[in-house]
């Protein structure tokens, strides 16, 4: 199993410290400082070493309950259902190597089905008070194994016409994405609109499509992107619009794009 103890990218610390570092998380009082975090920058996974060792140093554990840390995936999601515990127990069966050497140590296992893309650590510590504040955060690349591959897109519903009444109009457009790499790897479904006569570009591309039961879209997670354009009855300029249809990666691959004309009279 490979263990990472490499110089530090990110980490917060307590007032007191005699080093600078990049980010200050917590400026009260407190009876405890943060000296050290893992910090491997990047992570990939491999089938049979897939755990990752992660470690949150202290200089006195006297006055700490408890330390924990959340692994927050690139698409925001929380990759444990419970609080990682980081033990300094000595046990190298959590990956501690000494105990009582204030270095409070856990594996945690990724999966090949986790996306790739930008992760990080946040780091808990509950005093002797009971009192729990984010100490520090890390972060890293994870790349799950798979060679990346751009997203696809298909089955674009649109209408072809439009016309403006007297009351606001709803359009309703739906598109399938999918990714051979999963479908939590698609970071972004949009489409860039260009106004007539001269194709400017629209000051709001590109315009997101949701996939997560709102603006329109019936089922959550499913592949199917929708979004709901609004037309209001007066102001609207008249003529053929362009519509560029595009997904993007969170490895930042491009899909496919698809050009859809609509006329609005």
């Amino acid at each position: 199993m490979r263990k990472f103890f490499v110089a530090i990218l990110l980490f917060a610390i307590l007032p007191g410290c005699e080093k600078d570092f990049d980010e200050i998380i917590d400026v009260s009082t407190a009876t405890y400082q943060v000296i050290g975090t893992s910090s491997f920058n990047s992570f990939r996974y491999v089938v049979g070493d897939s755990s990752i060792t992660i470690f949150l140093t202290l200089n006195s554990s006297a006055n700490i309950r408890s330390v924990f840390c959340d692994i927050i995936a690139s698409d925001g999601n929380k990759l444990n259902a419970n609080p990682v515990l980081l033990l300094d127990n000595g046990n190298t069966a959590n990956g501690d190597l000494t105990a009582g050497d204030n270095s409070f140590t856990n594996l945690f296992s990724l999966s090949q089905q986790n996306p790739i893309g930008n992760y990080k650590i946040n780091f808990y510590v509950n005093d002797n008070r009971g009192v729990t504040k984010l100490a520090a955060i890390q972060q890293f690349t994870y790349d799950n194994g798979q060679n990346n591959v751009a997203p696809v897109i298909s089955n674009l519903a649109a209408p072809d016409t439009v016309s403006i009444g007297t009351d606001t109009t709803f359009i309703l457009i739906t598109i399938n994405a999918d990714d051979p790499n999963g479908l939590n790897d698609i970071e972004f479904v949009f489409f860039n609109s260009f106004i007539p006569p001269n194709g400017n570009p629209s000051s709001q591309n590109p315009i997101g499509m949701y996939d997560d039961g709102t603006n329109g879209d019936q089922t959550g997670d499913d592949g199917i992107f929708s979004r709901i354009v609004i037309l209001p009855p007066t102001g609207v300029t008249l003529g053929t619009y362009r519509w560029e249809f595009q997904a993007k990666d969170r490895g930042g691959l491009l899909s496919n794009q698809i050009i859809h004309y609509v006329e609005v009279q």
